[in-house]
Order: C-alpha cells, then structure tokens, then sequence
C-alpha cells in the first residue's frame, strides 16, 4: 500500500510539475513531422494482462515496430528531436501516466512485448507476479541498450540469448530482495545515470 500510494503522489505530482517540458516535447515532435506525439505498444503487465505503453514518440511512424523487432543502428528511423528524447530517457514520461492508473510502478521489472515473454514462459511467470515499472536495476544497466544492439551481428539473437536472459536474473533479485528505501535509492541511481551520461 506505501508503494502503490507513493506511486500515486509522485507520478501525479511530476505529471502536474513537468507539464510545460511535456508540452513543449509535443510540441516539438508535432511541429516535426505533423504526426501522432505518442508511440503506444502493448506490452504484459502484472498476472500476464497487456496494458498499453506510452512514450513520446521517437521514431518516423512509418518506423515504428510495435511487435518488438529490432533494426538497432539503423538511425534514419530515428527523428531529430527523437535522438534528444532517447538519450536523454524523456521518452519515458508519458509512463508517469501508466503508473497514475495502475498499469505500473516507478520501480519495477521493465515491461516486455508479448513476443520475449512467451521466449521464457517460467521466468515470467515469476517476473509478471508484481506490476512492472519504468525504472529497474536492469534498466540502469542497459541504459545504452539500443548502442550495444546496433554494434553485433544479430541484433535479435543477442537481445534473446544474452541481455534478455540477464535482465530476468536482475528482475528475480529485485522481486526477491525489494524494499520501500531499496526502491528510493533505484530511483536516484537512475537520475544519476541519466545527469551522468
């Protein structure tokens, strides 16, 4: 219930407190191209219910993947202000609004596409048995996720068969080992990481 309600306060005051930037993005990636400002993508939630996804959109419309497939290093997908949001993980805000109505928490396992989940069934199963969230341990790792991607010969098989598999290990600690004060602490490692790249 403390996380659930400090999920609540922080999301909706960050939605309220960063409305100008979050206008100003819109904005900015309407201006662009005069298309949609949010990506969406069905992703699996807590107990295996999809749910859908927003990021401020990054990529061409004509781009975008919504089953989960790479093309990483393939940088004409990605817009100009596009490159700004990803670096940065302004992207990510819209998410605020997944965590005010339930569909996450700030801190949690990161939310995949219905394809890798089914690749390891039993290890989600466990991952899946508490609300997924916007920032992690995993997410701190791979923070550069899409740059390790776009520098191996199978993107995919790579993500399948070695970053993916690593991520589960580091949600399963997380479920394993969470607590109130280890949730505050991932939250300031992940700004951290953010101000320090």
């Amino acid at each position: 219930m403390l996380k659930r309600a400090f999920d609540i306060f922080s999301s909706a005051s960050l939605l309220i407190f960063l409305l100008p930037i979050e206008i100003t993005i819109a904005l900015t990636i309407y201006i662009e191209d005069r298309e949609s400002v949010l990506f969406k993508q069905k992703r699996i939630g807590l107990n295996h219910k999809p749910f859908i996804l927003y990021k401020f959109r990054s990529m061409s419309s004509d781009k975008i993947s919504t089953n989960g497939s790479f093309d990483a290093g393939d940088q004409s997908r990605v817009t100009r202000i596009g490159k700004v949001l990803r670096k940065t993980k302004i992207d990510e805000l819209p998410q605020l609004f997944n965590v005010l109505i339930g569909d996450m928490s700030l801190v949690g396992p990161r939310p995949e596409v219905k394809k890798w989940v089914d690749i390891y069934p039993q290890q989600w199963a466990f991952v899946l048995s508490v609300k997924p969230g916007i920032t992690d341990n995993a997410a701190i790792l791979y923070r550069n996720e899409e740059e390790i991607l776009a520098k191996v010969m199978n993107p995919e098989m790579h993500y399948r068969e070695i970053i993916l598999p690593q991520k589960l290990n580091l949600y399963r600690e997380y479920i394993l080992n969470h607590s109130f004060t280890g949730d505050i602490l991932i939250i300031f490692r992940t700004i951290f990481s953010i101000v320090k790249k």
